[in-house]
């Protein structure tokens, strides 16, 4: 593919729509800021120009510069991704929607917030609460992550098991199209029958089809009350095969079942300098959360879920039903890629899905690749909706461009056996450019009709090129 080049009369232009303070050119040690994402430096692109618009208005303009210039224009959020999706690989535009941060609208009587992309998870999380809502599109990176990106990647998270990803919660988009054509979809309804859904179709589309401006996000009463249970285990296969258990026989959806293995915990309790109980002894640990109006209500829940958990080889129950407990428990979770990186910068990470009665198997597959190649593989996993997180870890003298291609491999083979096993190669990162050999391996036929998709919407393939195709 061709493109045109950002030039200094471009720069002009871009200064001129979005003014000269929100345009970076030529200052190597700011534009290398949006180079990366989170998956490392070892995938990173550095963009010709980066411009930061506050406005619907602007991104129109600045969309309808780059068509007509074919220049490629990559839309980035707050780059917290592991997959590479706001990666500018063929360098051209960086569109950071940092600015475009404002809770537009939080409507009490249709359940609806109003934001734009750039709003914090974590801010909306609490903006809402204070309402007595509660906005359950809750990934792990939520106190990091844009709006906007959980939806161009459709983000899953903790919470998928009871609430859905990322698109159950998306209600109507506007979006800029490659062209600066600015559309809307669906808005402040919950039920539409009018043709083809293209919310949906945008929903993880990872910047490939337009540009996201405003976003209406589905609502709920918030729960009230939340109990967590920490549940170690003596063996991986234990702590896998109650999951099933725990949810059928509480007879009451978790609100989370995370997973997460013996080596993981270690390496993030010595990073946060802290402890979990049974450390010495356990293989593998569950986090079970069940949320609802009133402690009482749990009670008989969570004391249900921690027997089936003691009737199938758990070491010990320990209740967390206060806020600081919860903190403590949960943030060992939430720092697990943290952790590992302490330990070792160039760790993979992994992300991909199969049937929840799956998950012995896949885990089962884990370990062999394991075995096979010598390589240590740590796991996290949001184990109740059967998305896995093996995050493989270079070994010690192997020098970092030998390792890469390693790592490339044993990732790539595994997400191959979550297809194989009725999955998919990502759950809730996306593809970016680091799975597409796995995509168009496992996907031909899909993979076909999504290009028709993309050319007809962008027949300059001027939006994010490189990613998915």
């Amino acid at each position: 593919m061709s493109y045109g080049k950002v030039t200094p009369r471009i720069v002009e232009e871009l200064r001129g729509i979005c003014g000269e303070r929100n345009v970076i050119y030529e200052e190597r040690d700011r534009l290398e800021n949006y180079s990366h994402d989170e998956a490392g430096k070892f995938y990173s692109h550095m963009p010709d120009a980066v411009v930061k618009p506050a406005t619907a208005e602007e991104i129109v303009e600045v969309m309808k510069l780059a068509n007509r210039e074919r220049i490629p224009v990559t839309p980035r959020g707050a780059g917290s991704g592991l997959s590479g999706a706001c990666v500018p690989i063929y360098g051209g535009i960086v569109l950071s929607l940092e600015r475009m941060n404002n809770i537009l609208e939080i409507d009490k009587v249709d359940l609806v917030a109003v934001v734009e992309p750039g709003v914090v998870t974590n801010d909306l999380c609490r903006k809402v609460a204070e309402e007595g809502l509660f906005y359950a599109g809750y990934p792990m990176s939520v106190e990091t992550s844009f709006i906007g990106g959980n939806v161009a990647t459709n983000a899953g998270g903790s919470k998928v098991i009871k609430y859905g990803s990322t698109a159950h919660h998306v209600l109507g988009l506007e979006v800029v199209l490659p062209t600066g054509e600015l559309v809307s979809f669906g808005g402040k309804r919950r039920k539409e029958s009018s043709g083809y859904n293209f919310t949906r179709l945008f929903v993880g589309s990872e910047g490939t089809l337009g540009v996201f401006t405003k976003i209406y996000l589905n609502l709920i009463p918030h729960p009230g009350c939340v109990v967590d249970l920490l549940v170690p285990f003596a063996s991986v296969e234990e702590a896998i095969y109650a999951v099933p258990k725990v949810m059928v026989e509480s007879k009451t959806l978790p609100s989370s079942v995370e997973f997460i293995d013996k080596l993981s915990i270690e390496l993030t309790t010595q990073y946060l300098r802290t402890s979990l109980p049974y450390q010495d002894r356990a293989e593998a640990y569950l986090i079970i959360q069940f949320d609802g109006r009133n402690r009482s209500e749990l009670e008989g829940v969570y004391e249900k879920a921690g027997k089936v958990c003691l009737e199938n080889g758990a070491l010990e129950v320990f209740v967390a039903d206060n806020p600081f407990n919860s903190e403590t428990i949960w943030r060992v979770r939430r720092n697990w890629l943290e952790g590992l990186r302490a330990f070792d910068p160039y760790v993979g990470v992994g992300d991909m899905v199969v049937p929840t009665s799956e998950m012995p198997r896949m885990m089962e597959e884990i370990k062999r690749v394991s075995d096979r190649y010598g390589v240590r593989i740590p796991c996290a996993a949001h184990v109740g909706d059967g998305n896995v997180h093996p995050a493989p870890m270079k070994p010690e003298g192997m020098e970092p461009e030998e390792w890469r291609g390693l790592m490339e491999r044993i990732l790539d083979e595994l997400a191959l056996t979550a297809c194989r096993l009725g999955g998919a190669p990502s759950g809730e990162h996306g593809i970016g450019f680091l799975k597409k050999r796995v995509l168009s391996e496992a996907k031909r036929r899909e993979l076909e009709l999504m290009r028709r998709v993309k050319e007809a919407i962008d027949p300059n393939w001027i939006m994010n090129p490189g990613k998915l195709f």
